[in-house]
C-alpha cells in the first residue's frame, strides 16, 4: 500500500517520479487565468485565521458541504469561523476520489507544514494548528504568492475598471507581476438584467454617449487600449453556448435593448457575433490571447440566486452544441486575417474531440500552438478530467505545445492545483514512456514537461 500523499503521490512509475521531482516540481508558475482580487494583494493583510483563508468564497467547498446536508449558514452564512471550518472538515472525510479532498490536503502540506488527514475527528486539532502556524507565519497575499514560486497573476477585470491596483502593485518591487485580463461579458450579455444600466457605466468611463452598436464597440476597443498600456496580454469571454448569427441586425437589437424590448434568441446571437468579431480583430492588433470559455449553465437554483447572487456554487455544465458555430467564429476572423491567438475552453468533456481537432484548423506560424486547447477547467478540473484533456490534445494535437495550467480560483494557496495538474501529466507521461510509447530521451523529456509546466504559457502570452 502507498503511504497517504507522500512524496510520490500520483507518481506510478519510476519514470513518473523523474519527471516530476527532476523537472516539474520546481518551475515557476504562470497563472494566466484567476479570479484573485489585485486589491487584496495590493492591500496584503494576514489572514485572521484558515476559515478565512479557505472558506470565505470557495463555491468548490461550499458545494460540498451542501452535498453533506450541512445548513447554509455554514457555508455563506454566520457562523463563527471555527463552526465553519469543523462542517468543512466533517465533509472533506466523505469526499473520496473528489479532488477538493486532494487539493485540501497538498494545501495544508505545503502551506502549513501539516501531514494529518483532515476529517470530522482531526478537524478541531487541525483547526488550532493551522491557525498557530498563521499567527506566528507570514500568510499574507504577496508572501503566498511568492513562496508558490508564482511569476505571473492574470486577474479578471471588467472593462470598466480603473485598474487602479494593478497600477500601484506595478510600482512595488515585486518578485511577480499582476496584470489585468478584459472580461467584457456585461457588454456581451444584451439578455441580462441590468445591461442597460452597464452601457450608461461604459459610456461614462469613456466620456461618449452610447446610442448604437458602433458606440459600444468603440467604447470597447477605448478600454481595450487602456488595458493594454497596464500590461493586459489577455482577454477573457464567458459563453453558455458560442454564439453565431449574421441573419438578424446587430444594431437593431442593441436599439431595441436600450428600449427596454424584449429580444430574440437570433437578436442576442447577432449582437453577440457582432461585438465578438470587433473584439477578436482588436485583440489582435493588440497581440493579446483570447480565451473563451464554454458551457457553464450558470445560476440554477433560483431561490439560491435571489438570496445569495451569482458565483456561489449553483452553476453546473450545459449541453450544447458548439462545433459548428465556433468553426463559423473562428473563420469569419481568419479570413480577414483578423484571427488572434485563441485558447477554446470546454466545461463539457463531451466536447473534448471537437476543441482537439478545431485548433489544427487555424493555427499558423504567428505562434506555436496559436489555438490552444486550454486546461480542463472547473468541473472538469480532476484527475479524469486533466488526464483526458492531455490525452485528447495528445491523440489530435500536440501536447508538447501545451501552455498548461491555470487556477482559476479566488484563493491564495490554490496554487497546490498546479502540483496536482504536475503530478498528473507526470504520471500521464512516465506511463508513455515506461509502456514504450514515447522514446526515453531526457534532453526532450525535459523540454516538454517544463515547457507545459512554465515555458509553454511565457513565449505563448510574450510575457
Amino acid at each position: 500500500m502507498n503511504k497517504f500523499m507522500d512524496k510520490d503521490f500520483l507518481l506510478d512509475t519510476e519514470s513518473a517520479k523523474k519527471l516530476f521531482h527532476e523537472y516539474a516540481e520546481n518551475m515557476p508558475i504562470c497563472d494566466y487565468h484567476c479570479h484573485l482580487s489585485p486589491q487584496e494583494i495590493y492591500e496584503n493583510e494576514q489572514p485572521s485565521d484558515i476559515s478565512q483563508l479557505w472558506l470565505s468564497g470557495d463555491h468548490y467547498k461550499w458545494r460540498a458541504m451542501r452535498s453533506c446536508g450541512v445548513d447554509e449558514k455554514y457555508c455563506t452564512g454566520d457562523a463563527t469561523p471555527k463552526e465553519k471550518f469543523l462542517k468543512f472538515g466533517e465533509t472533506l472525510g466523505w469526499c473520496i476520489g473528489n479532488p477538493l479532498y486532494h487539493w485540501a490536503h497538498i494545501e495544508l502540506q505545503r502551506y502549513f507544514g501539516i501531514d494529518t488527514p483532515l476529517s470530522a475527528k482531526t478537524a478541531e486539532d487541525i483547526y488550532e494548528r493551522a491557525n498557530k502556524v498563521i499567527s506566528e507565519g507570514d500568510f499574507r497575499p504577496q508572501t503566498l504568492i511568492e513562496k508558490s514560486n508564482v511569476k505571473f497573476v492574470c486577474t479578471t477585470d471588467d472593462p470598466i475598471d480603473d485598474l487602479k491596483y494593478h497600477k500601484l502593485l506595478a510600482q512595488q518591487d515585486l518578485p511577480f507581476r499582476v496584470l489585468p485580463s478584459f472580461r467584457p461579458d456585461k457588454a456581451l450579455n444584451i439578455e441580462n438584467d441590468g445591461f442597460v444600466e452597464y452601457i450608461e457605466k461604459l459610456g461614462e468611463v469613456t466620456n461618449r454617449k452610447i446610442k448604437d452598436i458602433t458606440g459600444v464597440i468603440n467604447a470597447l476597443c477605448e478600454r481595450a487600449d487602456y488595458f493594454n498600456e497596464v500590461g493586459c496580454k489577455v482577454s477573457d469571454q464567458a459563453f453558455n453556448y458560442v454564439p453565431y448569427n449574421f441573419e438578424d441586425s446587430a444594431g437593431k437589437a442593441f436599439e431595441k435593448a436600450l428600449k427596454g424590448k424584449e429580444l430574440t434568441q437570433g437578436e442576442i446571437d447577432a449582437y453577440k457575433t457582432c461585438i465578438m468579431l470587433y473584439l477578436g480583430a482588436k485583440y489582435k492588433r493588440l497581440g493579446w490571447a483570447m480565451e473563451i470559455h464554454i458551457g457553464a449553465m450558470r445560476n440554477n437554483n433560483t431561490a439560491m440566486f435571489n438570496k445569495l447572487g451569482a458565483d456561489v456554487g449553483f452553476d453546473s455544465v450545459g449541453d450544447c452544441e458548439i462545433a459548428q458555430p465556433l468553426s463559423r467564429y473562428l473563420d469569419k476572423l481568419c479570413d480577414g486575417d483578423c484571427l488572434p491567438k485563441t485558447i477554446l475552453f470546454n466545461l463539457n468533456d463531451k466536447d473534448n474531440t471537437v476543441l482537439a481537432t478545431m485548433l489544427g484548423n487555424f493555427q499558423s506560424s504567428e505562434a506555436a500552438g496559436k489555438i490552444q486547447f486550454g486546461p480542463a477547467w472547473w468541473f472538469l478540473d480532476t484527475m479524469d478530467g486533466m488526464t483526458a484533456q492531455m490525452k485528447s490534445l495528445a491523440n489530435l494535437g500536440v501536447l508538447g505545445k501545451f501552455i498548461g495550467m491555470e487556477t482559476d480560483s479566488r484563493s491564495f494557496t490554490s496554487y497546490g492545483r498546479h502540483e496536482y495538474f504536475r503530478r498528473i501529466m507526470c504520471r500521464l507521461i512516465g506511463r508513455w514512456v515506461e509502456d514504450g510509447w514515447y522514446a526515453d530521451d531526457d534532453e526532450m523529456l525535459k523540454q516538454i514537461i517544463q515547457g507545459i509546466c512554465y515555458n509553454n504559457a511565457i513565449e505563448y502570452f510574450k510575457f
